[in-house]
């Protein structure tokens, strides 16, 4: 008898629903109907679908399953909606609980006194149905229950994943204005990138497109090595749980039995944070990569053969943080003074950064190519400043900061030949 089919949202970075689709669709036939819509992708499966998205997924943020889609006018349309639903199904009054709401153009004014609202529908529902109602927890909740509201529409979600996907398990040491793993891996298979092409970041940071490439390179589970918000709720089932990720792990095992050296490359000016890239990529279960002290304004190709290059940029005082003291010279001081992605959105390139990017420009332009570069940056003035022509722009999102996705391509003798005063990188 096959498993009731039932309706998913996997929400992911803005900018990477097709992506998104594309990789559920790979899962294989465990979902039907997968659509991209706004901010993620719906689709139909059974509950061996929504383990499966999970454990998966790269590019989702979160897998979400449908409870409940109406009408409402107010806070206590939201309440009997909330309420009709059968909690009980899914987990009990002894678990812990919170709820999260999302309102786009909402008619409601107070979100706080919403939410309370959905949380009390769901508290007296299990209370007149099993006694009790669930405990509060904010910030290691068993359950967790998430509400979306339009103009005039509710949905009702139950999380499966807990943590939320990005969060791989393998990533403890970071820089600045870290680059989340799923908008990375979303990169990377937005730009076509497959194992066969060489890979080179020469920014690489704390490493998340090296280990993201890896990863899929070698058939590595994104959530091979971390717990599920699905393990706690009631149709959980170990034994089907565990055969899913013992699949995963024999994939995992022949694709390392196939692979030889991978064509993944790395450098960083600094040497901490290069200590801190070998060490989150052995947490990621990675072989060791070939990763190098370089300042990429004298980077070369680590290959004969064009490939892929993909950066992150550092930007203002994270650059002169991360190695180029006042007269150009490398300096590995290790010290980051700007830590969340607020001051990574303020940080403008001053002088000094601008000769660092025209000289960054230059060793593009000069030493790669035939090669295509990927330039992910906040800053919509980068390619006047490396004195590039980009031949797309994507917009992305890395958490909440708007970000833009250039790429440069780089053509044989583009330098040599081209006309004086014009651009290069056509």
């Amino acid at each position: 008898m096959s498993s009731p089919l039932l309706d998913w949202f996997a929400p992911c970075p803005r900018g990477l629903e097709a992506p998104l689709a594309a990789k559920l669709d790979e899962i294989g036939d465990r979902h039907i109907d997968g659509a991209p819509a706004p901010g993620g992708v719906h689709f139909r499966g059974s509950w061996l679908a929504g383990m499966a998205a999970n454990l998966h997924s790269r590019i989702a943020s979160r897998v979400l399953l449908k409870i409940a889609h109406g009408p409402y006018r107010n806070e206590d349309d939201l309440y009997e909606l909330t309420h009709r639903q059968r909690w009980e199904q899914w987990f009990t009054s002894n678990q812990t609980m919170r709820v999260d709401l999302t309102a786009i153009k909402s008619p409601v004014k107070n979100l706080e006194f919403t939410t309370l609202r959905v949380k009390d529908a769901v508290c007296d529902r299990l209370r007149e149905v099993a006694g009790a109602r669930p405990s509060i927890d904010t910030a290691q909740p068993d359950v967790r229950v998430f509400a979306f509201l339009t103009v005039n529409e509710c949905t009702l979600y139950l999380d499966t994943s807990g943590e939320p996907l990005f969060k791989r398990g393998w990533r403890l040491d970071k820089g600045a204005a870290p680059l989340r793993e799923n908008l990375a891996a979303g990169i990377l298979r937005l730009i076509g990138w497959t194992p066969e092409t060489p890979l080179f970041d020469p920014m690489c940071g704390s490493g998340t497109f090296l280990a993201e490439a890896a990863q899929a390179a070698l058939s590595i589970a994104p959530g091979s090595e971390r717990r599920f918000g699905f393990e706690k709720l009631k149709p959980f089932q170990p034994m089907t749980w565990q055969k899913l990720r013992e699949a995963a792990f024999e994939a995992r095992n022949a694709a390392f039995a196939a692979q030889r050296d991978l064509n993944i490359f790395g450098g960083d000016i600094s040497g901490d944070m290069l200590e801190k890239a070998r060490a989150n990529l052995n947490r990621a279960g990675i072989p060791r990569l070939m990763l190098k002290q370089v300042d990429a304004r004298n980077m070369v190709p680590p290959t004969d053969a064009p490939g892929i290059l993909i950066a992150n940029p550092p930007y203002g005082e994270r650059i002169e943080v991360r190695g180029r003291g006042p007269r150009g010279e490398i300096r590995d001081t290790g010290r980051f003074r700007r830590e969340d992605e607020e001051a990574f959105a303020r940080a403008q390139p001053d002088p000094a950064d601008t000769e660092f990017f025209v000289s960054f420009g230059n060793a593009l332009k000069q030493r790669f190519p035939g090669w295509r570069a990927y330039v992910l940056t906040s800053d919509r003035k980068l390619p006047g400043l490396m004195r590039l022509r980009e031949s797309t722009k994507t917009p992305l999102f890395n958490g909440a900061l708007e970000c833009r996705l250039f790429r440069f391509d780089l053509i044989a003798g583009s330098v040599r030949n081209r006309p004086a005063g014009e651009p290069a990188g056509e």
